[in-house]
């Protein structure tokens, strides 16, 4: 016998499928969040409009000079994106508490792709509804409730993902972040070229839900067919083994000798193989990963805190009614943060150096954003792109951890690590 026997991974089809896996968790929400001048401008144009419409049948008197004025601020507006933060941290951090629980009665095909399926109809109807036109009140619930349902689904895909990673070796959980990386870099590359464009707000939107219908089809049909591939079905029952029948069974395989049957063919657990408590195995494997999950909870909360609700804010000095204006917050907050965040993501796959942190500098001394006396405005656009590289870095290099966690851990580590980073989001 030879080492044959142990399956590889032809045309890295595993860690393809993993990459558009990864893309298919964040690019939806990413894109929804792309078009949140579109949900905010719809708002405003239903509130003006019912408003004007009151206002001729009860108005007659005479008015003076006309005025030109600028579309008013509906109350709906002006609350859409703290609302849309609490609806989307608020379900994020508890189903993904709830992950660990669920993943002991529901099996991971059904997670995985239940939340795949809701997710793809939740855009559809998002799509739909574009076309369609409503009151300003009913359009801001539906979208609350949408946004609800997405990260709902949204936070048991993600952690389901990574519990699926952790029964390979550890390489293929970069697969995964990597495609979270790049689902920021398209949206934002999107969200440039229609500008360019200069289509209308609800025509990129539409292109954007059909977009994200996309991915999520592509993700779905990828996820079928990974039970088809001999390595993924290798790594898969090794994981239903013992720790010591592992072992044992890896070992022989190097020496090229046949691997006698385990315990799917005696029926009985082998001798060798003690049992293990499922509690004190989370509770331990927690306890080591504490440090540099603290660590993710920490990054996480500079950054969301900054980025963008902070930075987005943020005006060029230099810009002035140039068409730079309009692609600056674009380019040097969104496009330039998630360009280093994909890679430092991608990093992981090449360094796995977590002997030292990393650390976000005073972003936002640097980059004054519009107070209530007046605009402040950046002197040098070069503050912006380097206060958003420094931030985006170290966000993509920290959901490495399950990836420094041994094999037998990997599973429920990569489970934890996601319910630090939604805790810290919420926060």
């Amino acid at each position: 016998m030879t080492t044959s026997h142990q399956p590889q991974d032809r045309y890295k089809a595993v860690w393809l499928i993993f990459f558009v896996l990864g893309l298919g968790t964040l690019l939806p929400w990413n894109f929804f969040m792309t078009a949140t001048l579109y949900f905010t401008n719809r708002l405003d144009l239903s509130q003006n409009t019912s408003s004007v419409t009151d206002r001729s049948s009860e108005d007659t008197e005479a008015s003076p000079a006309p005025t030109v004025s600028l579309p008013e601020r509906s109350s709906l507006s002006a609350i859409f994106n703290n609302v849309m933060t609490l609806c989307a941290m608020l379900p994020l951090l508890l189903f993904t508490c709830l992950n660990s629980f669920l993943h002991q009665r529901i099996p991971q095909s059904v997670r995985v792709l239940g939340s795949l399926v809701a997710i793809l109809l939740v855009f559809l109807i998002t799509a739909v509804l574009v076309k369609v036109e409503m009151s300003a009140l009913s359009f801001f619930i539906i979208t609350m409730i949408k946004i609800v349902l997405i990260n709902s689904f949204g936070a048991i895909l993600q952690a389901s993902l990574f519990g699926l990673a952790g029964v390979l070796p550890a390489n293929y959980t970069a697969p995964i972040m990597s495609g979270q990386g790049l689902a920021g870099f398209f949206t934002s590359v999107a969200m440039i070229c229609a500008i360019a464009s200069g289509s209308e707000l609800s025509e990129s939107a539409f292109g954007y839900f059909i977009t994200a219908c996309a991915v999520v089809i592509l993700a779905i049909v990828c996820y079928l067919a990974l039970p088809r591939l001999e390595f993924y079905r290798y790594y898969l029952q090794l994981n239903l083994e013992g720790p010591s029948e592992q072992e044992t069974k890896l070992d022989l395989i190097s020496k090229g000798e046949e691997p006698r049957g385990g315990r799917e063919e005696s029926g009985v657990p082998a001798p060798s193989s003690p049992p293990i408590s499922k509690n004190h195995s989370i509770k331990a494997i927690l306890k080591s990963i504490s440090v540099l999950a603290l660590s993710v909870c920490f990054i996480f909360t500079v950054t969301i805190g900054l980025f963008p609700a902070v930075t987005a804010e943020v005006k060029s000095s230099i810009a002035g009614t140039s068409a730079w204006n309009s692609y600056f917050i674009p380019v040097a907050c969104f496009l330039n943060f998630n360009v280093f965040d994909w890679l430092g993501r991608s990093l992981t796959a090449v360094c796995m150096w977590v002997s030292r942190g990393w650390a976000v500098g005073p972003t936002g001394s640097k980059c004054p954003t519009e107070a209530k006396r007046g605009p402040k405005k950046v002197q040098w656009w070069g503050w912006e792109c380097g206060s958003m590289a420094e931030e985006g870095l170290p966000s993509g290099r920290d959901p490495w951890v399950p990836s420094v966690t041994p094999q037998e851990g990997k599973k429920h580590s990569g489970k934890g690590t996601v319910s630090f980073k939604s805790t810290c989001n919420y926060v």
